[in-house]
């Protein structure tokens, strides 16, 4: 394959080498948001974004270093962020178990949620939540308070849509009356059964309120769904399946979610290193077998197509896709964890100060130094900033 062979592979690679025949091949019916995720990602780290000249006082060795995109949907950019966000978290763990429960849609919501992104992710969101707030609060499960970091994912392992949501959840709270704390009991959280229950008619609620409101839009296949009677339908049908809510595995304690936590975050919809070759117009990429014990297999899409469902996951500008809830909810975090840590008796964890030079901060948080030369080890100092530059329409560089 060449140098698709020799060097590792970009999902940045692809939208080089096919982004303009995709652009042409879906003209008009490319949105903003994608159009921006594409050009973000073919633009990181290149001379189209600028950046500056290093040179190593050891061995002399002189370098251009290009900026990032930070765009959030790239493969390339999310170490930091990631890094920043666990750092953030550390203080926020407690000395209990720590419980991963899943929701997800069937596929007649999804095409929904899929033309709604906004709207129905937001709706996925709060019934999860709520879904787990309201039957912790129950006397006959738990009786507690409980707080939850959630996750939106809107991929599977072969890029097709997808949306579920991740919730990393202490085992216990606050009683009712925020006297004592209230713990599960070891390696069970709740039923998922009335989990599932709940939320689908929690979310079947939500998703008629948007529908009333205005707030939900239709078009192509979906166009019928305006019609509230065919809307009423599609609902009815929903309500007569189960709707898959799991509870995996308990985590071992604090630790085990951080690292849980660092591999999920601030994932986006592939991975640079699950990526096999380009050529021929074909992406070829691994993937697991959920349905066959976590098989490794191989699938090769035609360029456009991989391309097309890697943009299917791209997010509305501003929402966020990490969310808290319970006594782990912005506005409230701070006191509430102080009672929780007064409940369970454990102390405060001292506050890390951040480093003022972003490299300091940079290998503090990821433990990777970006002014040792790669070369000899020696010290990178900057000779000064390239300013952006757009090559030519023939320029391959």
């Amino acid at each position: 394959m060449g140098r698709d062979m020799r060097a590792a592979l970009e999902v940045a690679d692809v939208f080089r080498r096919h982004g303009a025949a995709y652009r042409q091949a879906h003209r008009g019916h490319l949105g903003r948001v994608e159009a921006r995720v594409m050009g973000a990602i073919e633009a990181c780290r290149t001379a189209v974004l600028g950046g500056h000249v290093e040179r190593c006082d050891d061995c002399g060795l002189v370098r251009q270093a290009y900026n990032s995109c930070r765009n959030r949907h790239c493969p390339k950019c999310q170490g930091l962020a990631r890094a920043q966000w666990l750092a953030d978290r550390q203080a926020d763990l407690l000395p209990v178990q720590y419980f991963h429960v899943v929701f997800t849609v069937p596929a007649a919501v999804a095409e929904i949620a899929f033309q709604n992104k906004a709207a129905v992710y937001a709706i996925l969101f709060k019934c999860a939540a709520d879904t787990l707030r309201t039957i912790a609060a129950d006397p006959k499960h738990l009786g507690a308070e409980i707080g939850l970091v959630a996750l939106l994912h809107t991929w599977g392992q072969t890029l097709g849509h997808h949306p579920h949501v991740h919730c990393v959840v202490p085992g216990g709270g606050p009683s009712r009356d925020g006297t004592r704390w209230v713990s599960c009991r070891p390696g069970f959280f709740l039923p998922v059964r009335v989990l599932s229950h709940l939320y689908r008619r929690l979310f079947l609620e939500a998703l008629q309120g948007a529908f009333d409101a205005g707030r939900l839009n239709f078009f192509g296949d979906l166009a019928g769904l305006a019609d509230p009677a065919v809307f009423a339908r599609r609902l009815a049908d929903a309500r007569r399946i189960d709707w898959v809510v799991y509870a995996k595995p308990p985590f071992g304690g604090p630790e085990q979610v951080l690292a849980y936590l660092g591999r999920y975050t601030h994932r986006v919809a592939i991975a640079n290193s699950r990526l096999v070759g380009i050529e021929n117009g074909q992406v070829a990429f691994r993937w697991k077998d959920y349905r066959h014990h976590d098989k490794a297999k191989l699938m090769t899409l035609a360029a456009d197509e991989f391309i097309r469902r890697f943009l299917l996951h791209t997010l509305p500008d501003g929402f966020h896709r990490i969310r808290h809830y319970g006594f782990l909810a912005n506005g409230c975090r701070v006191a509430k964890l102080a009672l929780c840590r007064r409940l369970l008796a454990t102390p405060t964890p001292a506050p890390v100060p951040p480093a003022v030079d972003y490299r300091e901060r940079y290998r503090q948080l990821t433990g990777h130094a970006l002014d040792v030369c790669p070369a000899c080890g020696g010290a990178l100092r900057s000779l000064g900033a390239l300013r952006p530059h757009r090559p030519a329409a023939h320029d391959t560089s």
